[in-house]
Formats: C-alpha cells, sequence, structure tokens
C-alpha cells in the first residue's frame, strides 16, 4: 500500500519576489520537515525567478495569476480550480492583497484557512482606514486562523476590525540566531565603507527606504544619539543599504553626520557584481546592529535606548 503524501500548504503572496514577508515564506518551505509537509506558492501577480532559487527544495509547485490594479475577484474561478487541482491541506495568505484567496479556498473546501498580518499597509500606516477594517472583516468567515506578526497587529484585528481573541495566534518574526550573531573572528570589514576602524561600533539596516520601514527614525534617533552621547559620537556610525522615496529625507537628516547610504539592489544583492557594495553588506551583517532588535542590555547606561516596542529576538524555529 502507497504511503499518503504529506499535507500540502499553500502559500499565497501578492507578488514572490525580494521582501520580508516573502523571505520568511522562503524560510518556512526550507525549514518545515520535508517529510511532513509538501508546499506550493501562488502569487497573484508574478514570480521572480532569482528570489524562488532561494527555495532550496526542489518539489515546490510556483503559479503566478498575473493578476492587474484592481480587486482579485476576476481571478476566483482560478483559484477555486487551483485549490481542487492542488487539494492543500492549508491555504496560508498573507497580508490584505491576498486575504480575497480565501474565500475561494472555502469555496473549494480546503479544510483550514490560514491569514497572516506581516506589518501595516503603506496606505493605512496607523491603521485607522474604516475601509480596510471592513473588508476584513467581510473576508473574516472564510479564515479558520489568524496569525499576528507583533502585538500591536493582534490589537489591531481584536479591537478595529473586531475579530475573537482565540482565532488569533500572535507569533514574532524570528531570527535567524545561527547567522546574525557576533561573528567569532571579531568584527569583519565591509568593502568600500568608511567605518571600519577598530573602535567603530556599526548600526545598519537593509530595506526599500519607504514610509513603511521608517528609516527616518532610525536617521533621527542616530543624531539625537550622538548628540546626547559622547561616547556614541565618538565609535557610533550608521550604515544603510537601499533606495526608495524617503531616500532623500534621510540623507537631509543625516548630512554631515557620520553615516554611508549605498544605493542597494537588493533584489540580486547576492549574485549580481554590480551590486557587490549591497551584497557585501548583507554578508557583514554578523557584525552589524540591525533594527529592529532589542540591544539595551548591551547599550552604555547612560545612553537612550532608542528601539521601543519594535520587536523582538526571537528563536527562528518558529516563525509566521
Amino acid at each position: 500500500m502507497r504511503p499518503l503524501p504529506a499535507p500540502l500548504i499553500a502559500h499565497v503572496v501578492y507578488r514572490f519576489g525580494v521582501g520580508g514577508l516573502e523571505n520568511g515564506v522562503v524560510n518556512l518551505i526550507n525549514r518545515l520537515p520535508a517529510q511532513s509537509w509538501r508546499h506550493a506558492v501562488v502569487s497573484l501577480t508574478d514570480v521572480d525567478p532569482a528570489f524562488s532559487k532561494r527555495v532550496l527544495r526542489e518539489d515546490v509547485h510556483y503559479t503566478a495569476l498575473g493578476k492587474g490594479p484592481g480587486h482579485a475577484f476576476p481571478l476566483y474561478p482560478k483559484l477555486f480550480r487551483l485549490s481542487r487541482e492542488l487539494r492543500p491541506a492549508i491555504v496560508h495568505t498573507r497580508n490584505l492583497a491576498a486575504l480575497e484567496a480565501s474565500a475561494p479556498a472555502w469555496a473549494a473546501g480546503v479544510p483550514a484557512r490560514v491569514h497572516g498580518e506581516h506589518g501595516r499597509d503603506i496606505n493605512d500606516l496607523d491603521g485607522s482606514s474604516v475601509r480596510y477594517q471592513w473588508v476584513r472583516r467581510a473576508f473574516s468567515p472564510f479564515v479558520t486562523r489568524y496569525v499576528a506578526l507583533s502585538p500591536d497587529l493582534d490589537r489591531y484585528l481584536r479591537e478595529q476590525v473586531g475579530l475573537a481573541s482565540n482565532r488569533i495566534e500572535q507569533i514574532y518574526n524570528g531570527v535567524d540566531t545561527m547567522r546574525f550573531c557576533p561573528s567569532p573572528a571579531g568584527k569583519a570589514a565591509i568593502e568600500g565603507c568608511p567605518f571600519n576602524g577598530a573602535d567603530h561600533w556599526l548600526v545598519g539596516t537593509v530595506g526599500r527606504m519607504e514610509a513603511v520601514k521608517d528609516q527616518i527614525n532610525l536617521a533621527q534617533a542616530f543624531v539625537r544619539a550622538i548628540a546626547l552621547c559622547p561616547d556614541a559620537r565618538k565609535r557610533m556610525r550608521l550604515v544603510l543599504v537601499g533606495a526608495g522615496a524617503q531616500r532623500p529625507r534621510v540623507e537631509a537628516i543625516l548630512e554631515g553626520r557620520a553615516c554611508v547610504i549605498w544605493h542597494g539592489c537588493l533584489a540580486n544583492a547576492r549574485t549580481s557584481p554590480s551590486c557587490c557594495r549591497a551584497s557585501t553588506a548583507l554578508s557583514c551583517l554578523r557584525s552589524l546592529k540591525v533594527f529592529p532588535i532589542r540591544f539595551s542590555r548591551r547599550w552604555p547606561r547612560r545612553c537612550p535606548s532608542l528601539p521601543r516596542g519594535s520587536g523582538r529576538m526571537t528563536n527562528s524555529s518558529r516563525t509566521a
């Protein structure tokens, strides 16, 4: 008698390309036991071939639906047929853009529909949009379980959307503490970076410079820290890698300060020679303090603790 295949998880995202949410999907696929789970990735728009190479398994099924602007309603028949064809045990949608896929999954008889809230929408940074609250409320009957990546999002789902607490699981985004940790060999030099001195204490972030990522807050905190703390003024340096609409404002805040900002082509940072600076910065994150994590225990007591409620470092074995 042939053994039954492992249950399938269908991960539904707006786009499967470079991004923190998408990288979380990659980590789940790579880390969940292969004998226990199979995986499929359904992108409402497209699948980036270069990014999908981060998935180490060869048995992952990818589907790109080519969605245009507007609601996903025209894709409901495709999503219904796809659910019937793949027969997943779980459909896991992520963020508002993919929430609609829970309805055709329910109609197709998928036993479990999980929805993850990974962060604020660029058009609703404070969660005050009544329209978005109603959309989430309207699709809630089709969702079996919710995952919120922060206490703030947990409160939003309970207090503003009106979901019952027993339907929500709050799981912090994990940090791979085997990879992102102080190097045993000491701080590695970053090619092209002017701050490679042994006494330099680097603060860094890698990501697109958009309002939802809030590098402006980091820049302002850095400026305030070096103004308040003499030791920080001597040793602290800021390294930013990325591009986006907020970059000019960040540059204006940091003008004349001890920082370096690189235009990082994050999509190809690991493979493209043209992005060697971003690649080097990414590979040297072990020697950087990367936001958002709590590091106040290592911060001198006379200096302000900068991150407040921004998240916490957790073991990477339990990620959403």
